[in-house]
């Protein structure tokens, strides 16, 4: 039975892009990786998942049908790939052990996922770093994440993103729009708030698995959010009206 925090880390793709907004900036892969050592360094075990938005989106590959939208998919699990190897290599560079396990085979570049393999890595203070999705089309990255703290039975999940929590509407778009410092599970998917995809949010209300949104690029961010700072974040988690309505 573990006895340190476990959490787990969804970073989308089109993070990895920078300014370019396509293909990996290796200054945004360092800032991560050092976010991630200050974490580990805290006696913290980090699990990651990561998008692959920044190369190729399966719904957009298969936009004008000449791609199967099973097989756009396929190819946006294969970007999941390169961006764990990516990150990877980025901690690794700074020290930190770190393991690529991937829902599709692919033995030369990284492990299968296996659960009990995934969770021994985390207890030696390895970072494990969940790349291919869930391994199946019709999924997001998103419910991969969800189901994968599930599996390793991660403390947390965190989504980093470009914003410091949830809002009532985009703050990029609207300056009224409010922030949401904690929502239930339900409020989240009866008001269509787009903290997840909805299987994701369903998921983690399944198994009582607090959501945390919070700017990544905010630098210790990460480990003052986990040392319990929640101002700096917004949190999905289980309430009353959430119980009542599993009951």
């Amino acid at each position: 039975m573990k006895s340190r925090k476990r959490v787990l880390v969804k970073f989308s793709g089109e993070a990895l892009a920078g300014s370019d907004g396509y293909g990996i900036d290796t200054k945004i892969l360092r800032y991560i990786a050092n976010e991630i050592k200050s974490i580990t360094d805290n006696d913290i075990e980090v699990a990651i998942v990561v998008g692959g938005g920044n190369i190729i989106r399966g719904v957009t590959a298969a936009k004008d049908g000449i791609i199967k939208r099973t097989s756009g998919d396929y190819m946006g699990m294969l970007a999941t790939v390169i961006n764990g190897v990516a990150i990877q290599e980025a901690l690794e560079s700074i020290g930190v052990d770190a393991r690529l396990q991937t829902a599709i085979d692919m033995h030369e570049i990284g492990e299968s996922f296996i659960v009990r393999r995934a969770r021994r890595h985390l207890e030696k203070g390895r970072v494990v770093i969940f790349a291919g999705g869930t391994g199946n089309p019709y999924f997001t990255t998103d419910t991969a994440a969800t189901l994968r703290a599930n599996e390793i039975e991660a403390n947390l999940l965190i989504k980093a993103t470009k914003v410091d929590g949830i809002y009532d509407k985009d703050p990029m778009k609207y300056d009224d729009a409010k922030k949401l410092s904690e929502l239930s599970y339900d409020r989240a998917l009866n008001d269509h708030i787009k903290v997840m995809d909805d299987t994701a949010i369903a998921l983690a209300k399944e198994n009582n698995l607090p959501i945390v949104v919070c700017n990544m690029f905010e630098e210790g961010n990460l480990l003052s959010i986990l040392q319990g700072n929640m101002e700096l974040c917004s949190i999905v988690k289980s309430t009353n009206s959430d119980e009542g309505e599993s009951k």
